[in-house]
């Protein structure tokens, strides 16, 4: 059995799987508060109960050195030998959490993945993943001749670059906000949807009506402006979404150029699924094709959209089933196939 887990700054998500046929195949999963356990060894421990565990991968938000991790928004420091240790597990390894997408997506099926756009299918090259959620993940997919090897980044954290006289304000907004400098992440992730709605409110003057003021106080400002602007029920909301996704666009347009990631874009997280029509509608696309004389490089990358939530866990699974093979010569995956 292997064990799967995608950490979070709120939320740990565990999952076992086996395989059959050459297959992962799921067999239970679950999603644990982070911050009412004192480590992810107490959670590992409450999941698996009479399992026998052979090997387990976590992705983890952060880069990872010597198998060794300090969570930034978790007073926890994780350690793949004293992991493997104390939780009896042979192989335990620790990998960026997007380096678990990148490893997931060759696991996936048509039909947990949406193509945005088709590009030129033909070209074989390095691939891109960028992913909002509560934070802005991104990661390389390197093309080395037979196999796409995800590489970590923490290109999130660069500086946010704005295009437009909206985006110039926006930054002057952000700045006076947070007291400092500026990173995409602040304008293309959970909290960059509602530091978009409130620029839009303080700086451009929209009308906030009191009933919209009193949601936004009382419930996920993200999922409050997110439903109100999918169903072009508010002004405020549907101009928020739009400042929001072409700077989501345009990101992913400067990954797709420095990796340059002519075998395609894929667009995680848990945000882009919940927007998936505003997606539809141009306006990411036409940011990300919008780099000048390099425009028709970016017209013909693909763009995909992952559906499936679990994508993570899938790479961490085969993660971990790939490398406790390779140091024990044991391979559960190739052992399920059937001849």
């Amino acid at each position: 059995m292997i064990l799967a887990g995608d950490v979070g700054g709120t939320k740990v998500h565990l999952a076992l799987y086996d395989f059959t046929d050459g297959n992962l195949q799921h067999t239970r999963d679950q999603q644990f508060a982070a911050r009412e356990y004192s480590g992810l060894e107490e959670i590992v421990k409450e999941f698996v109960v009479n399992e026998k565990v052979t090997a387990a991968c976590f992705g983890v938000p952060g880069p990872v050195r010597d198998g060794r991790l300090r969570l930034t928004n978790l007073p926890w420091t994780l350690d793949s030998r004293e992991l493997a240790t104390n939780l009896k597990i042979d192989y335990v390894f620790l990998i960026n959490d997007l380096q678990a997408n990148g490893y997931g997506i060759a696991e996936l099926s048509a039909e947990q993945i949406y193509t945005l756009s088709e590009g030129d299918a033909r070209q074989v090259g390095n691939r891109a993943l960028i992913s909002a959620g509560t934070g802005l993940g991104e990661a390389f997919l390197v093309w080395d001749g037979r196999d796409y090897v995800p590489y970590p980044s923490e290109g999130g954290h660069s500086d946010f670059a704005p295009r437009n006289e909206d985006e110039i304000d926006l930054l002057r907004f952000l700045r006076q906000k947070y007291d400092g400098r500026i990173s995409f992440e602040r304008v293309v992730s959970g909290q960059g949807i509602t530091n978009c709605y409130e620029f839009l409110r303080e700086v451009r003057g929209i009308e906030e009506p009191a009933w919209l003021a009193e949601r936004i106080a009382n419930e996920d400002p993200n999922a409050v402006i997110t439903e109100l602007a999918l169903k072009a029920k508010s002004e405020i909301c549907e101009k928020a979404l739009d400042l929001f996704v072409s700077a989501y666009g345009a990101e992913a347009g400067n990954l797709a150029l420095k990796v340059l990631s002519v075998g395609g874009l894929y667009v995680g997280g848990g945000i882009a699924p919940r927007i998936l029509e505003k997606l539809k509608d141009g306006t990411f696309m036409k940011a990300f094709t919008d780099k000048g004389r390099l425009s028709q490089l970016l017209v013909h990358m693909p763009v995909r959209v992952i559906l499936e939530s679990r994508t993570a866990l899938l790479g961490a699974a085969a993660y971990a089933e790939a490398r406790a093979a390779e140091l024990s010569g044991i391979s559960p995956r190739s052992a399920s196939v059937k001849f």
